[in-house]
């Protein structure tokens, strides 16, 4: 795989990328498979069922984005400004955050007839607000939640609020890569039962996002010379992000596939896309149509549910169909987000640039 200068010279130019172009591209296929599920009116056997996994992919972008941003940041000026990175992630997440949700409640509030559904969310408003619904709203409830796709939010922004000061507490990566390790055997152990644990602990330990935590290893791997020169053996072929997306559709299709083994597959074609700009996948994840798709994917995914209601609403009953449904909600909502990102969001995302250091790493927000 080359000579050790070879390999130091493949990391140095992967600590000199500023954004990971194919990133952009895989959020397409990220948000596209999670707009396909809302779209259908039940589970679905097979790969068809298989559209949350959309989500898992953006968490594994979501924890090896941040990180290296974190770790980058540590490294250039000694330490990491927790404030100007909350102010950046703020200023990114919350104004349509908070406006989508504002329109749900006032619609819940004025519009919606007295429900279930309805009495649930406006219980549930206060955790929506807070980022802690998948704590706290009761999801044992027969009836659809509304605003149901908000838990992703609650996830990321945990994570967010804690990952900067584990990886601020010290310069190496022993304490980052220890606690996120102990996060995920938490969370490994509480899904196969060997940790017996109820009520909100059990809540607040099943939330922790295994691929956040993979994705953060990953940053830390590929960070240090050592583990960059072992990664790129796995991931620094050409033919790497192609055999991690066969892996990948391998263990979607199969029946019963290891979630977790999912979840590395996941990291492992996030990592291939990154090590090296010729990656094996690049015609397709850097294709620009697909990666604009990825750039107002946050904006879709907070306003595809409300075009796909609308859509159930507007068709003739005989008309409805997943099939259509998802292809119309899609250009909605590809439209809306494409709107939201120009005049809406943009004008937040210049301000946020202001809380960029110089040598930050530009990493694209996560849920865009």
């Amino acid at each position: 795989m080359g000579t050790p200068e070879e390999t130091a010279a493949r990391h140095a130019a992967y600590l000199s990328t500023a954004h990971f172009a194919s990133l952009d591209g895989l959020r397409f296929f990220s948000i596209v498979p999670v707009v396909w599920h809302h779209s259908t009116s039940g589970p679905l056997p097979g790969v068809l069922g298989k559209g949350p996994l959309g989500v898992e992919l953006f968490f594994a972008i979501s924890g090896f984005l941040i990180t290296t941003r974190l770790v980058r940041e540590q490294r250039s000026r000694g330490d990491v400004a927790v404030r100007q990175f909350y102010a950046r992630r703020a200023l990114r997440i919350f104004p349509l955050y908070y406006a989508v949700l504002g329109i749900y409640a006032l619609r819940a509030w004025l519009i919606l007839p007295a429900s279930p559904e309805r009495a649930h969310f406006l219980r549930s408003l206060p955790f929506w607000a807070t980022y802690t619904a998948d704590w706290f709203v009761d999801v044992a409830v027969t009836h659809p939640i509304i605003f149901s796709f908000g838990w992703s939010l609650a996830v990321e922004e945990q994570f967010y609020l804690l990952w900067p000061w584990i990886v601020r507490a010290t310069r190496g990566a022993l304490f980052p890569v220890g606690a996120a390790l102990l996060l995920l055997a938490a969370d490994q152990g509480v899904e196969s039962g060997a940790l017996a644990i109820s009520g909100l602990a059990h809540r607040m330990i099943t939330s922790v996002s295994t691929p956040i935590c993979l994705g953060a290893l990953l940053a830390y791997a590929l960070d240090r010379p050592r583990s960059f020169a072992l990664a790129w053996r796995v991931l620094g072929r050409r033919a790497s992000s192609p055999l991690a997306f066969l892996t990948l559709a391998a263990l979607v299709v199969a029946d019963g596939a290891p979630m977790f083994a999912v979840h590395v597959t996941l990291v492992l074609l996030v990592g291939a896309c990154c090590v090296r700009p010729d990656h094996g996948l690049a015609a397709i994840t850097d294709a620009r149509p697909l990666r604009w798709v990825g750039t107002v994917s946050y904006g879709v995914y907070l306003l595809h549910v409300s075009a796909i209601t609308a859509w159930k609403r507007v068709l003739p009953a005989a008309w409805i169909s997943a099939p259509l449904v998802f292809a119309l909600s899609l250009l909605v909502s590809l439209g809306l987000a494409a709107a939201s990102y120009r005049w809406f969001e943009r004008p937040f995302l210049r301000l946020g640039d202001r809380f960029r250091g110089a040598r930050a790493l530009r990493a694209a927000p996560v849920l865009r």
